[in-house]
């Protein structure tokens, strides 16, 4: 039962929708193609084992590393709102 202007399950739908947005994405920041045998960054041999397990793979394991903690720290946004807003 959904009370004011919200419907049934809107609650639920926002989630369904912040789940599609997260997997779409992750989605879109897979590697794709052939692998690299270097790395495009720092030159370094990737090794054959990452690269048959990662299709696609661009880098090595270092410079993926930085790359993955750069992006965590930007992540994106929430949809819920703060506290605050929903008191007021």
């Amino acid at each position: 039962m959904a009370g004011g202007f919200a419907k049934d399950g809107a609650v639920q739908d926002q989630i369904d929708a912040t789940i599609e947005d997260a997997v779409q994405r992750a989605r879109s920041q897979m590697p794709r193609g052939e692998s690299l045998a270097e790395c495009e960054e720092c030159g370094a041999g990737i090794p054959e084992a990452r690269r048959r397990a990662i299709p696609g793979v661009r880098l090595c394991v270092a410079c993926q590393e930085a790359e993955d903690s750069e992006k965590a720290a930007t992540s994106g946004y929430n949809r819920r709102g703060s506290k605050d807003s929903q008191l007021r």
